[in-house]
């Protein structure tokens, strides 16, 4: 399904479920779609359950995946989402911070709003 990087400096469990978000985000997983089981998972990555079972409690909090006992994980439906403060945040210290480098390098203004602009809502 995916590979991990295990020179990043980010852990395992963040790294699978930053995989997941990007799946479930772009379209390659639909809503309702079946996530590999813990185990499944565990054994192709080659990493400790455990670590897939945190990925899968991170992306059920987030509102990413909904978890059936006895059926497995799921992806959840985008309205079912909830806003990740911490991610917004994130986010919009990188995009400032990008802005910035842009303005610093002689980039209009209206060029910087114009291709902001111009982002897809989501994905």
């Amino acid at each position: 399904m995916f590979q991990l990087d295990l020179r990043n400096r980010k852990p395992i469990y963040e790294q699978v479920a930053d995989r997941f978000r990007d799946l479930i985000l772009s379209g390659v997983l639909a809503p309702d779609d079946r996530l590999p089981s813990v185990r499944e998972l565990s054994k192709e990555l080659t990493v400790n359950p455990n670590t897939v079972q945190k990925a899968y409690r991170e992306l059920e909090r987030q509102s990413y995946i909904y978890i059936v006992q006895g059926l497995g994980a799921f992806a959840e439906k985008p309205e079912s989402r909830k806003p990740d403060a911490a991610l917004r945040a994130e986010a919009e210290r990188l995009v400032r911070r990008g802005v910035r480098e842009l303005c610093r390098s002689g980039v209009p203004r209206d060029e910087i709003r114009a291709f902001l602009d111009g982002l897809p809502e989501q994905g």
